[in-house]
């Protein structure tokens, strides 16, 4: 099955329900939404002669023709690819490249040092490609790629993750027992680049008829977001641990009714106790977590938001610690049991990287995704995370989790945020170091550290900085922060 499946049948059943939202101003509904989407179709194919299977990449900032171009290159039977708008132009040449893309859709101009050999065409005005008559859907099968997520590339060139119809459906299917309930009066709101984990969310909104909304500055401002939640209502939205903190802190400095967001879903990196806390006691029982990978996006574990709110309940902080259960598609285990490498399989895992053997039959063994991250299973199922393995300190021997040091220091009210790795130690092999953002003193954290953690686990140094060092995606580059050592620089 094809997923513009999805619009096509809302479309038919309620063409005129608003479906796109510029700010609070409706610009298409389903009806309106699914004929560009078909009408685009048709361009790819009579225009500009491409073939089911065809890569069409998005070079976009966040629009409400962010959805009918994907939409519009699944009806035809294409391939989207998503490619954050602030990457370099030569990793966007590469990405270009890498996929052999068939044409490239933007909403500003390229850099001219960037030479493309596809066709470009700017979304907000893609006429040329919407004169034919709407084209009939065209079948998928259900292993065929439909998205390919290209890595951020931290530690090399990206990777293709290719998703294929059934990955996505899966994920969608299972986003309503495992995360949250959405009907066609609630409205997904887009603050985080709709090329990552938030364009996802567009799946199940469209499968239940809800409002897409795109902020008018097109990103995250906390301010913006919360007129929005007035004006639009029942809003959900995707947002990262340093979204949530910077959305809590707006709500509790200015006392902005937040009654009008419906769900925040946060994930993408780790929500530490202190903060889950503190957005629980500002903004209420809104708050769900998702664990996910580009190669198993928002379905390995949730945390509910009834989980969230069992404060009675005696595991509760360990609970909020961790990334919840296994969604009803996944399978979760542990390498080897105990601390171990989190391994999972279902129906949402990725099909693998494009055109990667290598790195394919490293990612998947004997049908189970090797995540890269360590963590253990509670009694419970309850899974929580350690660190990713290649974040993991070695120091005279012992095994140190950068996380739980993290969590420690981050109970100091001075502290904002910390990133704990390892440095190169002659004598240790590693020594622990904390980069820290606030006022807090090294002897009051050495202190902290001492009243709740082994002695060998606690930070040897301490670097106090304005700002830690962050992707696009908002991800703290420790690989960064571990250069540094090598570096010797603040």
């Amino acid at each position: 099955m094809n997923v513009a499946h999805l619009l096509r049948r809302i479309a038919t059943a309620e063409p005129r329900r608003p479906a796109l939202f510029e700010g609070d101003r409706c610009v298409a509904d389903y009806g309106a939404f699914a004929e560009r989407a078909a009408r685009l179709a048709a361009g790819f194919r009579d225009e500009l002669g491409l073939r089911a299977g065809d890569r069409v990449a998005l070079f976009m900032e966040n629009c409400p023709q962010y959805l009918e171009v994907l939409y519009g290159a699944w009806w035809a039977g294409l391939v989207a690819v998503p490619v954050n708008a602030k990457l370099h132009p030569s990793e966007l040449d590469w990405i270009l490249g890498d996929c052999e893309a068939s044409a490239l859709f933007v909403t500003s101009s390229l850099p001219s040092e960037l030479s493309v050999s596809c066709p470009v065409f700017d979304a907000r005005s893609a006429e040329p490609l919407l004169r034919r008559p709407p084209r009939e859907l065209e079948h998928r099968e259900p292993r065929d790629p439909a998205w390919l997520f290209y890595t951020s590339g931290t530690t090399g060139r990206p990777k293709g993750v290719t998703l294929s119809h059934r990955n996505l459906l899966a994920m969608t299917t299972c986003y309503f027992s495992d995360v949250d309930a959405v009907s066609e009066a609630h409205a997904v709101v887009y603050a985080a680049p709709m090329s990552h984990g938030a364009g996802l969310y567009n799946f199940p909104h469209v499968l239940k008829g809800a409002r897409h909304v795109v902020p008018a500055s097109g990103g995250f401002d906390p301010e913006e977001l919360c007129v929005l939640a007035r004006s639009v209502g029942r809003l959900s939205m995707f947002a990262a641990p340093t979204m949530v903190r910077r959305l809590v802190d707006h709500v509790e400095k200015t006392g902005a009714d937040c009654a009008g967001f419906e769900t925040i879903v946060y994930g993408g990196g780790p929500m530490y106790v202190e903060d889950i806390k503190r957005a629980l006691a500002v903004m209420g029982q809104r708050f769900v977590q998702i664990y996910g990978q580009g190669e198993c996006p928002m379905a390995i574990t949730a945390l509910s938001r009834e989980h969230l709110a069992a404060a009675t309940h005696p595991r509760w902080e360990a609970r909020l610690a961790s990334v919840g259960w296994a969604q009803s598609v996944s399978e979760v285990r542990i390498d080897g049991g105990g601390v171990g490498e989190v391994l999972v399989r279902g129906d949402a895992v990725m099909e693998g990287y494009w055109r990667n053997p290598e790195a394919t039959a490293n990612a998947l063994r004997d049908g189970w995704l090797c995540t890269g991250d360590v963590g253990e299973l509670d009694a419970d199922g309850f899974l929580t995370l350690k660190d990713r393995s290649k974040d993991l300190i070695i120091s005279g021997g012992s095994n140190i989790y950068p996380r739980e040091v993290e969590e420690v220091l981050l109970q100091h009210p001075e502290v904002r945020e910390v990133s704990v790795v390892g440095w190169p130690d002659a004598e240790w092999g590693e020594r622990v170091v904390a980069f820290v953002v606030g006022d807090a003193t090294e002897a009051e954290l050495d202190a902290l550290c001492l009243s709740h953690i082994a002695r060998f686990k606690r930070p040897r140094e301490y670097r106090f900085v304005a700002e830690l060092p962050k992707n696009h995606y908002g991800k703290v580059l420790k690989t960064e922060l571990r250069a540094r050592g090598t570096r010797r620089v603040p």
